[in-house]
């Protein structure tokens, strides 16, 4: 499927929680007080692909967001300001310019939509704009993009297929990579020296059951989804003539962690699996019901559910209990000591599940998002350190197991699993 699907009809289901209602006069609080990244570094992890051009846009993002509200208008604008620029850029021939804000203007219009926990006509609009603002820098990248359309129960799974800047001929190796619940596809792979394409990995970066896009077309999370899911994503690689099919792996970021890992546990081809900001919790009550209520509304949204206690049901069923075992590819986890959204004990319990090859290296002081303190500045840069685990393992690399400790002072601690 080469052409993108078209859009559902607008759709008006309000959701409306316990702790959305309760809270969110705290929420706006906090917001003034703390900022856009009151729950996470949402600016920095968007800022990080675009570039340091882009530091002046999260800047005034960041001075002008004073309550939840702010959010969506402070992106969209941003975002219309630099598609004009990209449009100017172009009409003047001047391609490089016109290309890094199209993809800018792109992050922004993503970033605009996440507020939206529904298909109405505001977020279908914006969807429109990210996905052509993206397709335009598509068409001016240094590197072969192209949209993907992964085939999916009648229907089809979003994404963007990139292929190293160079890339001739020969089949290469390749990885899938998921976003976390508030991540996007467009974020995955920065626009200039990614982590995948600099070490000769062809990347496809994929929107699955639930999340961004596949919400806006109507493909729910499920357990089941995700299994077939990651089925899908391996069929529609294997059949990509630049791929070598016995290279091919999966990696996941925060609640992608747990979507990877489910497709990993479902189709034994992947030849590594690799997962940051691990959100492993079965049942996932931290993250839902201690966490800011944003967590629980936009989950609802990408599950379809509108009634609270119908979700709470249902967020029951999202375990890798019973799927763990079936994992047989080497597996490495990175995870925050402290982590706030995920408990470390649920971590430390799936790694010790597992019988493949495995590493789970932690992170001293580190939260959730691991980043911003001194192991992660003094010691392996995560990033990094999943990217060169990930193209060893695809080269036919083997380790050992083990838990690796990364202490505040940059040592690495190891110790047998």
């Amino acid at each position: 499927m080469n052409k993108a699907p078209k859009l559902p009809a607008t759709t008006h289901h309000r959701i409306v929680t316990r702790r959305w209602t309760e809270q969110r006069w705290l929420l706006d609080n906090v917001i003034r007080s703390v900022g856009v990244d009151w729950d996470q570094p949402r600016t920095i992890s968007y800022n990080a692909p675009c570039g340091p051009e882009a530091n002046a846009d999260f800047a005034a993002i960041r001075e002008r967001v004073k309550k939840y509200a702010d959010i969506g208008p402070a992106f969209e604008a941003t975002a219309r300001r630099r598609e004009a620029k990209a449009r100017a850029a172009e009409e003047a021939e001047e391609l490089v310019t016109a290309r890094q804000n199209y993809f800018m203007a792109a992050i922004h219009y993503a970033a605009a939509q996440w507020p939206h926990d529904e298909n109405s006509e505001q977020n279908l609009a914006l969807n429109q704009r990210k996905r052509e603002c993206y397709a335009s820098f598509a068409r001016l990248a240094d590197h072969k993009v192209e949209a993907a359309w992964v085939p999916f129960q009648g229907k089809a799974l979003p994404g963007w297929w990139h292929l190293p800047p160079g890339y001739g001929s020969g089949r290469i190796p390749a990885v899938v990579s998921i976003p976390g619940m508030d991540g996007f596809k467009e974020a995955s792979v920065a626009m200039y020296g990614d982590r995948w394409l600099s070490r000769g990995v062809a990347v496809l970066t994929v929107e699955g059951p639930g999340q961004y896009e596949s919400a806006v077309l109507g493909i729910p999370v499920s357990m089941d989804n995700w299994i077939a899911a990651g089925r899908a994503m391996m069929e529609w690689m294997r059949a990509r003539p630049e791929v070598d099919a016995q290279r091919i792996g999966v990696v996941g970021q925060s609640f992608g962690s747990f979507f990877a890992t489910i497709a990993a546990a479902g189709e034994p081809r992947f030849r590594a699996c690799a997962v940051t900001a691990a959100c492993l919790e079965p049942g996932f009550r931290t993250i839902f019901e201690e966490a800011s209520p944003t967590f629980k509304r936009r989950f609802m949204y990408m599950a379809g559910y509108a009634d609270e206690d119908a979700f709470d049901e249902f967020r029951r069923t999202l375990t890798w209990e019973g799927h763990a075992g079936k994992i047989r590819m080497p597996y490495l986890c990175v995870a925050g000591e402290a982590d706030e959204l995920s408990p470390p004990e649920h971590t430390e319990r799936f790694i010790r599940t597992l019988t493949c090859p495995k590493r789970l290296v932690v992170y001293q002081d580190c939260r959730h998002s691991v980043g911003n303190v001194p192991s992660t500045n003094l010691g392996p840069t995560p990033q990094v350190l999943v990217a060169d685990w990930m193209a060893a393992l695809l080269a036919g690399k083997s380790f050992p197991s083990e838990r690796w400790l990364v202490e505040s002072n940059g040592r690495v601690v190891k110790t047998p699993l």
